[in-house]
């Protein structure tokens, strides 16, 4: 296994890594195709060029572990580690995983690390914080804020609504950690309503009490939601610059439920109680559409061309990208008013559908935010406007070499 080791030392060229958010050192074991490797970096951006399947995407699910959540891919952690297919066993046991990392934060360097130990009770997630143990994923957003684009995010505005709340709900992540609790909180109640709703006798104070959870949650969620789009609209309309009109500019709105409705009657405790009277009142109908008809899990998040003034989902697939990615752009502008510094931005084949223009723009967008962003590509000649804005590796199974 290739050790890429650059040890790049950070001159009057590079950014001051002292007022950014960078990985300095990435250290992964056991992650994927990766049996371990490691990167030493400075604060710029990296390019990782490669063939398909090379394990460049892999590299980029391993640096979003750093923040809070289940990764960019959204898999179980048993999915993540490295597997021996050479066993006879088609579904060999996983071993453990591993992702650390020196940072520089905007209050300082930091090593974080996190990953799984297997146990008689399963899998359990580890973080450490400067060598000591943490409890939960969770304080990994105390340290670093992480946004991203895959390639199967393309599909976003021609699919169904749920792709676009948890788009919606992890914008929300990176400013309140606590909002992926609450909507887990949500949906358990939810589903425990329903399955109550399907007996043939009904509860009716287990019932309430579920009702009362899903009206607490619920309307924390939609007032999180309903601020973040107000927000992001805000920092869409704000953005002037050179390249401003490289991306075009996105119309965005929450479409309401009843739960966001409440919220225009006044304080949210009302509108707590407003949607708990409505849970009740719909027991009914929701036991015989076998779900809640009404809530925060029904919400979407709308999005349209404002220059055209049509629907994202009617434009061109390359219009739809260009929203996307100008979407992902207004969220890291956001995450720079409101932390003094940029997220990391993970860029999955970012720039194989952009004609030069919009590549360049995109570059330039990226240097302007002083952000380190980890893209991906199979062809190096995609990235030369770059120049020496970005440290270049190439990525052939599972061995990583710097070039240059």
């Amino acid at each position: 296994m290739t050790l890429a080791e650059t040890d790049r030392p950070v001159t009057a060229s590079t950014h001051n890594t002292a007022s950014r958010l960078a990985v300095l050192r990435l250290v992964v074991t056991g992650f994927r195709n990766y049996s371990r490797t490691a990167l030493a970096l400075d604060s710029r951006s990296v390019v990782l060029v490669g063939d398909n399947g090379a394990g460049k995407t892999n590299l980029l699910e391993a640096v979003s572990f750093l923040a809070p959540g289940r990764g960019l891919r959204g898999v179980r952690l048993s999915d993540i580690s490295t597997r021996d297919m050479s066993v006879e066993d088609p579904a060999p046991a996983a071993g453990p995983w591993g992702v650390a990392a020196t940072l520089t934060t905007p209050d300082g360097t930091i090593d974080l690390g996190t990953g799984i130990e297997r146990g008689a009770d399963g899998d359990k997630r580890i973080v450490k914080v400067d060598g000591a143990a943490r409890s939960g994923s969770g304080v990994l957003g105390h340290y670093v804020r992480a946004l991203w684009l895959t390639p199967q995010m393309d599909r976003l505005f021609a699919e169904g609504a749920g792709g676009r709340r948890r788009f919606l709900d992890r914008m929300v992540l990176g400013f309140d950690p606590g909002h992926s609790a609450r909507v887990s909180s949500y949906e358990r109640a939810m589903r425990e309503r329903t399955r109550l709703l399907a007996e043939d006798t009904w509860n009716t104070s287990w019932l309430a009490a579920l009702e009362g959870q899903m009206a607490e949650h619920g309307i924390a969620i939609a007032v999180a939601r309903a601020h973040i789009i107000s927000q992001l609209a805000a920092a869409i309309a704000e953005h002037t610059g050179p390249d401003a009109g490289a991306f075009p500019r996105a119309s965005i709105a929450l479409a309401s439920g009843f739960a966001d409705a409440t919220l225009q009657t006044g304080a949210s405790v009302d509108a707590e109680d407003a949607f708990a009277k409505r849970l009740a009142s719909s027991r009914g109908r929701d036991a015989a559409a076998g779900r809640a008809l009404e809530g925060p899990h029904r919400a979407d998040m709308l999005v349209r061309h404002a220059p055209k003034n049509m629907d994202a989902q009617a434009c061109s697939t390359g219009e739809q990208k260009a929203l996307l990615i100008g979407l992902v752009l207004a969220n890291a502008r956001l995450h720079c008013a409101s932390f003094g510094a940029p997220p990391l931005l993970l860029l999955d084949e970012v720039a194989a559908h952009l004609d030069a223009t919009r590549r360049s723009a995109l570059f330039n967008e990226l240097d302007r935010l002083g952000a380190q962003a980890w893209m991906t590509g199979t062809d190096a000649a995609l990235f030369e406007s770059m120049g020496t804005r970005a440290q270049l590796f190439d990525v052939a199974d599972g061995d990583i070499t710097p070039r240059g």
